[in-house]
């Protein structure tokens, strides 16, 4: 806690040195007592428009985390449906997914259902990707182990490869968090009512460059604030992982 409040002081500071350094007006970089000021006199309207954004992060990582471990699970099960789907899967990938927004609202309309297609979109492959690459490097010996006491593939798959899966999907999930406000925020730029991406394009455009950076400022938030929260329900869930994630002064690893 101490940690994390030292480097928010310590970004104040260089965002406030930045200012005054660079002699930027305000409509270009206004500085951080405005922009509070901006969050504390507007906060109904911020906090209306977060909780639209928020939404639509949590809808479209509940989908794509699903879709994501249904693909991988149906990828490691069937090598008949591996070589189709497994080129289907990087080829979505290949094409940007800020190209497919305006076509995911043509589709889905300006509500939410566009913005939380396009965070799913998002999230899919790095949950698939992770989730997959767990279930293929389950420890042989495990595996042996588990054909010797008779268990048979679904047996495997339940009690065996899904729980050595398990760290990977985490790793998987991780990332996936920390992109999905993306397609949430370009679905809003797109085309929407509501939502801080929203409320950034209409603040810029009336140049309430102090609201733009409020509401920047409160995503920032939002997003940090959702990975440490997935984060700390992923350590709850395998805490023997969590020993293995945290830092150690004798290696000086992460």
């Amino acid at each position: 806690m101490m940690r994390t409040l030292v480097i928010f002081a310590g970004l104040l500071a260089l965002w406030q040195s930045v200012v005054s350094l660079s002699g930027a007006p305000p409509y270009i970089l206004p500085g951080p007592a405005p922009v509070a000021d901006a969050l504390w006199q507007r906060s109904d309207l911020i906090l209306g428009h977060a909780g639209t954004t928020l939404a639509e992060i949590l809808l479209g990582l509940g989908l794509g985390t699903v879709f994501g471990a249904a693909a991988a699970l149906m990828l490691s099960w069937s090598a008949r449906v591996r070589p189709w789907l497994l080129p289907v899967l990087v080829i979505s990938q290949a094409v940007p997914v800020f190209a497919l927004a305006p076509v995911l609202v043509l589709w889905l309309g300006y509500g939410m259902a566009s913005k939380v297609a396009m965070a799913a979109l998002i999230i899919f492959f790095p949950v698939t990707a992770a989730m997959f690459d767990g279930l293929r490097r389950t420890d042989p010996l495990f595996i042996d182990c588990a054909r010797t006491l008779g268990a048979g593939r679904l047996d495997l798959l339940l009690h065996v490869r899904l729980p050595a899966a398990l760290p990977a999907f985490a790793s998987g999930l991780r990332v996936a968090t920390a992109v999905a406000p993306i397609g949430a925020i370009v679905g809003e730029w797109v085309g929407s009512s509501s939502g801080l991406g929203y409320l950034m394009l209409h603040a810029n455009a009336r140049l309430q460059i102090d609201l733009m950076f409020a509401a920047l400022f409160t995503l920032s938030i939002l997003a940090v604030s959702l990975y440490y929260g997935i984060d700390f329900l992923l350590r709850a869930a395998m805490p023997w992982q969590a020993g293995e994630a945290r830092p150690t002064t004798a290696t000086g690893g992460f």
